[in-house]
């Protein structure tokens, strides 16, 4: 069994950071590509990053593109979301997830709540 948490949200203001993370539990966590979600009240849950289980290959959705940092760290079982020059618009839930591939996702995590001021 896998668990996912993730930690780090919380209240910025416009232009500042935040660093999530999410601790994975398994000795598997190096097999799986990991992503981050975000969902926003009232919209869309939308793919934000994702990095291979090698750390060899990230995306990042266009809306971030340029101000957000994936990372993992595999000894640890951790992965890592750098958000930089935060949006109001950023405001979400950010969710991490675990996929063994095939954009199949076998495990998520309870959310941590992001909220950016202007």
């Amino acid at each position: 069994q896998v668990q996912l948490v993730e930690s780090g949200g919380g209240l910025v203001q416009a232009g500042g950071s935040l660093r999530l993370s999410c601790a994975v539990s398994g000795r598997t966590f190096r097999l799986y590509d990991m992503d981050w979600f975000r969902q926003a009240p009232g919209k869309e849950r939308e793919r934000v990053s994702a990095i291979s289980w090698s750390g060899g290959s990230t995306y990042y959705a266009d809306s971030v593109k340029g101000r957000f940092t994936i990372s993992r760290d595999n000894a640890k079982n951790m992965v890592y979301l750098q958000m930089n020059s935060l949006k109001p618009e950023d405001t979400a839930v950010y969710y991490c997830a675990a996929s063994s591939g095939g954009a199949k996702y076998d495990y998520w995590g309870q959310g941590t709540q992001v909220t950016v001021s202007s």
